[in-house]
């Protein structure tokens, strides 16, 4: 086992189901004690970016509201008309064009208002699902230590899809109602102040409901969504594992554990809607209920000659459209209300910032490269294990173009000292330095350029064979390609794929064996032309035949590159130019195999157990 696997399994540490619901719970902690819509702000940034767009999408949306309203003016004068006594026959086709070109008006305004709102809104959550993924790549491995990954892609796509429907459509919608509302109002006013007076004593009993119900509503908002990343959870670990779950069967088992999460995020739904339906019919109720009154009063203002026909059917028909614009905003709150749940968490993302960042003023690594690797009076503890230092008090120095391999049990702290090369951590105490630079005055970019890595199971990705070798270096040539492929003996197994080097191979290369997947992880280091290799039991996952060749090309391959290799076969490190023996985080051996089998110390004791099994 790994450090990094000893010290997330360390003891003490919540297990993987307590710390899910610790997260959840404390998630739902944050979102509950919102009381505003703030997260949202967070969006304007992006949508300042698009501010052509999002000016006509305001030109449309005020056009297609005042056409809106402009029909109310269009069915008043033809009311009007057709109750004149003096009603001229002739003239009542010029009051329905005018009302159908008011119509024509709408329609128009109304296509350019969803264009451009919609064209805004999927624009504004393209760019954030982009700047969100890029900042979730900057972050380093303590945050993931902290996070699931399950949380982090639930955010990703669940929260950043609801945030999605708000601006790409519930946006339009609650921006038309509320204008439409506006202007509805000052209408009313000129229609009939008296009635429009009356409609207004209704609207805190309208608004009402909204803010009773509001409250309820975010908290069982925020409840559904925490319950909906405990089902992504259980089915994210249950298919990363897929190849033991069966072999186990546990295929129920885990279907009803992903099973009983959903069925719990469906109650919690449940229980969102019921209460959100519950608030939609109050406001209903109560906003026609009014309206109703409303209108009886003005029927018999109309009797007594006290308004117009028109003028009653018009403020009636204003009275329609700002009661349905009061239902249809109290509607759309609820949507606000959740996606405002939906970003915070989204900005909980944009917020973390990595433990790994570049200096302010980096310090350039000297060129040409020397390859030259330093390790003085190093002491560093996992986040998990502050109490448990994986290294103490650790020197080390690796001359330029060195093979010096690392040795000892589990746990002794070798797999540590890649991770601070790599700088995915920095040291509590002492330096880490490469040609002569503190990685922490360095740019870490610039560091991680000069290192190939090859780990214990290298994660390839989908695509072919070509794309995974030039992860390594993009601008890798065929050529080059070819080359490392044949030096990492890759070569025969990819010549017998249906595409050769073009094969698709799948998701995290599945299609291939261990073994060929560990070689084109080899090829890929290689083609990174680094003047620093780190070799992680880089052949563990060859039969010995094809180890000797893999091992063979390495010998080649390392000639001019300072070499750190970490094995447990020390059959493996037999030519090495130093032995480092680690145990508990410290150097306790080194030297070459002669010596330090005559030393009979510890790495005598190892190679006397594997030699002697052999």
């Amino acid at each position: 086992m790994s450090e990094a696997g000893a010290d997330i399994s360390a003891p003490g540490r919540p297990s993987a189901g307590q710390a899910l619901a610790q997260n959840l719970s404390e998630a739902a902690a944050k979102r509950g004690r919102s009381r505003n819509i703030g997260a949202l702000r967070r969006l304007a940034p992006f949508a300042r970016a698009h501010w052509g767009d999002a000016s006509l999408a305001g030109f449309f949306l005020i056009l297609s509201t005042c056409a809106t309203l402009g029909i109310s003016g269009a069915i008043r004068l033809l009311v009007d008309h057709l109750t004149d006594k003096g009603l001229d026959p002739s003239t009542v086709d010029q009051k329905f064009l005018i009302l159908g070109a008011v119509a024509v008006g709408l329609a128009i305004s109304t296509a350019g208002r969803f264009f451009f709102v919609t064209k805004v809104g999927e624009r504004i959550v393209a760019d954030l699902r982009k700047a969100t993924y890029a900042h979730i790549l900057t972050l380093d491995p303590s945050y993931f230590l902290k996070t699931r990954t399950g949380e982090v892609l639930s955010r990703l796509t669940t929260d950043i899809a609801i945030v999605e429907s708000l601006v790409a459509t519930s946006v339009s919608v609650a921006a038309r109602n509320f204008l439409t509302l506006v202007g509805a109002l000052i209408l009313l006013v000129f229609v009939s102040a008296k009635l429009t007076g009356l409609v207004l004593l209704t609207f805190p009993f309208v608004i009402a409901p909204v803010f009773l119900f509001g409250r309820q509503v975010r908290k069982l908002t925020a409840s559904a969504q925490d319950r909906f990343a405990d089902a992504v959870g259980a089915a994210g670990e249950s298919l990363d594992a897929l190849e033991t779950v069966q072999a186990f069967g546990r295929e129920g088992a885990a279907a009803t554990r992903f099973g009983s999460a959903v069925e719990q995020a469906f109650q919690a739904q449940l229980r969102r809607i019921s209460t959100r339906a519950l608030m939609t019919a109050a406001v209903i109720v109560l906003v026609f209920g009014g309206v109703v009154g409303v209108f009886w009063l003005g029927v018999h203002a109309g009797l007594r000659g006290e308004i117009t026909w028109g003028a009653l059917f018009q403020f009636a028909f204003l009275s329609v459209m700002a009661a349905a614009s009061v239902g249809a905003l109290g509607e759309t709150w609820g949507e606000v209300q959740k996606a405002a749940g939906a970003m915070e968490r989204v900005g909980e993302l944009l917020d973390a910032r990595p433990g790994i960042a570049p200096p302010a003023h980096p310090t350039p690594l000297p060129v040409p490269a020397r390859g030259e690797v330093v390790f003085e009076g190093v002491t560093f503890a996992y986040p998990g294990r502050p109490d448990l230092p994986a290294l103490k008090d650790f020197d080390l120095i690796v001359r330029p173009g060195e093979r010096v391999a690392l040795v000892g049990p589990s746990g002794a702290g070798k797999s540590t000292v890649f991770r601070l090369l790599l700088r995915f951590y920095d040291p509590q105490a002492g330096r880490v330095l490469m040609d002569g630079v503190d990685l922490r005055e360095a740019e870490p970019a610039e560091v991680r350029a000069r290192l190939a890595l090859v780990a214990q199971e290298s994660p390839l990705f989908s695509g072919s064979a070509l794309d995974n070798v030039r992860y390594g270096r993009e601008a890798a040539t065929e050529d080059e390609v070819r080359a490392v492929v044949r030096a990492a003996q890759a070569e025969a197994f990819l010549a017998a794929l249906p595409q050769g080097l073009d094969t698709p191979i799948g998701e995290r290369a599945r299609t291939l064996s261990g073994g060929q997947r560990q070689r084109l992880a080899i090829a890929r280091a290689l083609v990174r032309e680094a003047p620093i290799l780190l070799l992680d039991e880089a052949t563990s996952a060859l039969d010995a035949e094809n180890e000797q060749l893999v091992q063979r090309a390495l010998d080649s391959a390392m000639k001019g590159h300072t070499t750190l290799v970490i094995a447990h076969r020390l059959a493996t490190v037999l030519k090495a130019d130093r032995i480092v023996v680690m145990d508990a985080g410290r150097v306790v051996e080194q030297g070459t195999h002669t010596d330090l089998v005559a030393k009979d110390g510890l790495y005598a004791r190892l190679a006397a157990l594997q030699f002697e099994a052999a």
